[in-house]
């Protein structure tokens, strides 16, 4: 198993120092599980930033959106310009965060298992919001939506078999990881919106609990913007 050294991130042998007065922004939303990801990872590096919330999920100006043409959140304001996507943004927050410490990144899954469980918890929680602005405009049924929740529902009963061996092979000395911010982002998520129940899948709601309990989780709690 490869370790990752104390140091380990985002071009670790030449980290950017970023001077306290550079204020960044997370663009996002309080209900978005991929914000939340970005969130939590700023709480666990202990970088400041300034919460802009996107007030119109169905704009379709850029603008609204942090300037990111895809119109996704979140996208990361800072001096340097923006970071569209939760991965691109907390490789960048490792990089301003004073601390620094060992963080499992998806390439140090270097086995299918850990590799596959981050994959498709990515997945999942992409079919998920297609599944919730599926039902919000309207296209809750059909053939489409069918495999949509198939889909999800696959993930699901592969990560409660697999994801408990998938974490064990993560870097032994990281702090946290990719794969456990995301699985539980993903997980709390499911029940927040009412997508699906997670009392069939024990492992996973105890994976969930688990990561719940630290204070990063805890300060970024799920909840409705008005």
């Amino acid at each position: 198993m490869s370790q990752a050294p104390e140091s380990s991130g985002p071009s670790a042998a030449t980290p950017r120092a970023t001077s306290p007065a550079a204020a960044i922004g997370i663009v996002g939303r309080s209900s978005s599980h991929f914000t939340r990801v970005t969130r939590i990872f700023a709480a666990e590096l202990r970088v400041d930033y300034d919460f802009e919330v996107v007030p119109d999920l169905m704009a379709t100006d850029a603008a609204a959106f942090g300037g990111n043409p895809a119109l996704r959140l979140p996208v990361l304001r800072t001096p340097d310009g923006p970071w569209f996507g939760a991965i691109s943004i907390c490789r960048e927050l490792w990089r301003r965060s004073a601390q620094r410490p060992a963080v499992a990144w998806p390439e140090d899954l270097d086995r299918p298992f850990a590799a596959n469980a981050q994959e498709l918890v990515l997945q999942a929680m992409s079919t998920e919001v297609a599944l919730i602005m599926g039902a919000a405009t309207g296209a809750g049924a059909g053939q489409r939506q069918a495999k949509l929740r198939a889909s999800l529902l696959g993930s699901l009963a592969w990560l409660e078999e697999h994801a408990t061996r998938a974490l064990a092979m993560q870097p032994p000395r990281r702090a946290f990881g990719t794969l456990e911010v995301t699985l539980y982002c993903l997980l709390d998520h499911l029940e927040f919106r009412e997508v699906l129940p997670l009392a069939p899948y024990p492992r996973l709601r105890g994976l969930r609990d688990g990561f719940g309990a630290r204070p990063s989780a805890v300060a970024t709690g799920y909840r409705f913007d008005r």
